[in-house]
């Protein structure tokens, strides 16, 4: 598995939004991706559901019938900036917070990488860091990034507290023709990790979500529709 460069180019003609997620019968329909222009409808039947990611915010579509996508509502562009906010890559400090509980911490940045995520695919803009991310700040905490091909490995500490920490690009080199092994401090629950370079990044929800579809990155996706729900 490679670490590998996307270009996208330019914006696409504005859109009433992507699908982020569907299921029922009309699923194959609607595959994650799919573009939907501004003035369309979507037919559904009985039991399905699609989920649009639009300016507005993540929409879910249920039901039996004929559905406008563009429906109205209070932009997110301000909760879009945020969560894709770059630049962002100090430690940050937060009270303890056990993961597991009904008030678990949810990752703030769609550019972190969740330690404790199954995703084997992480899109990330150009850039000097790579940030790690993990819920429970309780205790100091070393994870292992290491090369699948060779010896190279790196730590990922979190002091008492923090729920990021950061390697810089001398640290951690994202050089093609490379594929990762993360592993917790128990030593165990390797999972391959594969970063992919946006370049340029998509500077709004849309056309990040059809780029996020495409590369595979869909723990990000999934991320990114529940930050933005309407």
């Amino acid at each position: 598995m490679a670490i590998a460069a996307f270009g996208f180019m330019g914006s696409a003609p504005v859109l009433a939004g992507v699908v982020v997620k569907s299921s029922g019968p009309s699923a194959a329909d609607f595959p994650v991706g799919k573009k939907l222009n501004d003035a369309s409808s979507i037919t559904l039947r009985e039991g399905d559901s699609v989920t649009v990611l639009t300016d507005s915010g993540t929409r879910v579509i249920r039901g039996a019938g004929t559905h406008r996508v563009g429906a109205r509502g209070a932009s997110k562009r301000t909760a879009f900036a945020m969560l894709t906010r770059q630049g962002s890559g100090a430690r940050v400090r937060t009270g303890a917070v056990r993961g597991a509980g009904p008030t678990a911490a949810s990752n703030p940045n769609l550019w972190n990488v969740d330690v404790t995520a199954q995703d084997s695919k992480m899109c990330l803009p150009g850039g000097e860091t790579v940030t790690f991310w993990r819920a429970d700040t309780e205790g100091e905490e070393t994870w292992v990034l290491g090369s699948a091909t060779s010896d190279f490995h790196v730590h990922v500490t979190f002091d008492e507290g923090d729920a990021t920490a950061s390697l810089g690009a001398d640290e951690l080199p994202l050089t093609p023709s490379s594929a990762y092994d993360l592993s917790g401090p128990d030593g165990g629950g390797k999972r391959r990790v594969e970063f992919v370079t946006l370049s340029p990044v998509p500077n709004n929800a849309e056309d990040l979500a059809v780029a996020l579809a495409e590369q595979g990155c869909g723990g990000q996706l999934d991320l990114m529709s529940e930050k933005l729900a309407s």
